[in-house]
């Protein structure tokens, strides 16, 4: 006797995506900048997986974006002991960035000064130079955005930190002398943008190096 045929059981409605929250978007924000200071994200694809996290709505639109990276399965009791070997700060979001501009002038920006995690520097028909030789790194990461009109950008920085980036010249020279510190926990300065009929040159001073760094920053810091 034929078996009768059950009768076909409906899908299971399917769940629905989880929302993202601010705070996961930031997290994710996070890994992403940590990636680009170690050199496994370059600026681009760096710029262009932040886009996608701000627009991204549902968890498992953020979770791709980490998914080949290794900060995504974290180790809890090593992050500590990174962010205590530098003294850095915690991150900021909405630290204003510095802003140079230099218009048929020159700007200078040198000295003892506490970094901040982001500089816009703009020089048209003139000249902007841009001395981290004795400055206080208090993030790992610091980006600077250099644009350059007829004009030019320059940035120094210590022999001992890491120093990368990547731009475009148009009838221009848009040049980062690239470093690698020793120290993986080192400092990251990344320059980003554009020479236009100008110059944006990047590159360590020779001699300039911050010596017993960790001690500098817990003094500065007050730790």
């Amino acid at each position: 006797m034929d078996l009768e045929k059950q009768p076909q059981q409906p899908p299971a409605p399917a769940e629905p995506a989880l929302r993202a929250s601010d705070a996961d978007r930031d997290r994710i924000a996070d890994i992403l900048r940590d990636a680009l200071a170690e050199g496994r994200l370059d600026a681009e694809e760096h710029g262009e997986r932040i886009d996608a996290v701000y627009r991204a709505k549902t968890l498992g639109e953020l979770e791709p974006l980490v998914r080949d990276l290794p900060a995504a399965y974290p180790h809890p009791a090593a992050a500590p002991q990174q962010r205590q070997a530098y003294a850095y700060a915690a991150d900021d979001p909405a630290a204003p960035a510095d802003k140079l501009i230099a218009v048929f002038s020159g700007t200078t920006r040198k000295g003892r000064r506490r970094l901040g995690p982001r500089t816009h520097a703009f020089a048209l028909f003139g000249s902007v130079e841009i001395d981290l030789t004795e400055a206080v790194f208090t993030q790992r990461l610091t980006v600077i955005d250099a644009v350059s009109v007829f004009g030019s950008v320059e940035v120094r920085v210590p022999e001992n930190i890491t120093l990368r980036g990547g731009g475009t010249g148009v009838f221009g020279n848009f040049e980062v002398h690239t470093l690698e510190a020793e120290d993986p926990e080192a400092p990251v300065v990344v320059i980003n943008g554009y020479a236009v009929f100008g110059s944006v040159e990047a590159r360590p001073k020779r001699g300039s190096i911050i010596a017993d760094l960790h001690h500098k920053l817990r003094k500065h810091l007050g730790g």
